[in-house]
């Protein structure tokens, strides 16, 4: 997957820049805690999960269980 298009149709690169500027990593703060030496980043990074930010409408594209799943959409409020 290199590129898709948001609901809004901004075009959404999976692939590309590194540092990619729209993706952010997470990890759980149980699955954190869990860490108590010191680790290798590349061991952290392949425990965290992926999400894309549209930079257009801020909907968020999350990838739970890595790019081979399909992604959970979700969508700021309006208020």
């Amino acid at each position: 997957m290199g590129k898709f298009l948001c609901k809004c149709k901004n075009e959404i690169k999976v692939s590309g820049a590194i540092p990619n500027p729209i993706e952010w990593l997470f990890i759980s703060d149980t699955e954190y805690d869990g860490y108590t030496n010191p680790i290798e980043p590349d061991e952290l990074y392949s425990k965290m999960n992926s999400f894309l930010k549209c930079d257009l409408c801020g909907r968020l594209w999350v990838f739970w269980g890595g790019y081979d799943n399909k992604p959970t959409l979700y969508m700021p409020e309006s208020y």
